[in-house]
């Protein structure tokens, strides 16, 4: 479980009541890519026919420029996290990453949970401090915008990402 049980609607779009800028959504899901796909390799080493995670990625930053409706994205999301179904390890949660970078089109809080199973690939991959060395490295990117925002979320939803922000 990586979402909230109830919604901060600093994650909501304005037009859904939230404060959430369509700019700053887009810096979200295109976050949530960078680090989605900074581990797809361990998923492609264990699935090289299977296209579904990199086409989630893909599908998400499509989203932010427009090319692609958002049930467009979050379908592709679904058909990767599919791709993890049968799976175990650092292959299973970088499967994770890629459909939960997808359907931040849909959630904005997805975002986390892309960063989350990032990690939890890269800790299933390495160990732990190969997971802390891809936390300071998904931080390094954060683009400014969004920066204060996606840390304090780290810091409130640490306890349901498996901890891994810590």
């Amino acid at each position: 479980m990586i979402l909230p049980q109830v919604r901060d609607p600093r994650f909501i779009t304005i037009r859904r009541g939230g404060t959430l800028t369509d700019d700053d959504h887009h810096l979200l899901a295109l976050w949530a890519a960078t680090c989605a796909e900074h581990v797809l390799g361990l998923f492609e080493a264990e699935r090289p026919g299977d296209p579904r995670p990199r086409e989630a990625v893909e599908h998400a930053r499509a989203w932010v420029r427009g090319e692609v409706k958002m049930m467009v994205a979050r379908a592709a999301g679904g058909h990767a996290m599919g791709a993890a179904r049968d799976l175990r390890g650092a292959a299973r949660h970088a499967a994770y990453a890629a459909g939960q970078a997808a359907v931040v089109a849909h959630v904005a809080a997805h975002e986390l949970g892309a960063a989350a199973y990032a990690i939890k690939a890269v800790r299933a991959a390495g160990g732990e401090e190969a997971g802390r060395r891809e936390c300071a490295w998904q931080r390094d990117r954060l683009p400014g915008p969004i920066r204060a925002l996606v840390l304090d979320d780290q810091r409130l939803r640490n306890d349901i990402c498996w901890s891994v922000f810590t």
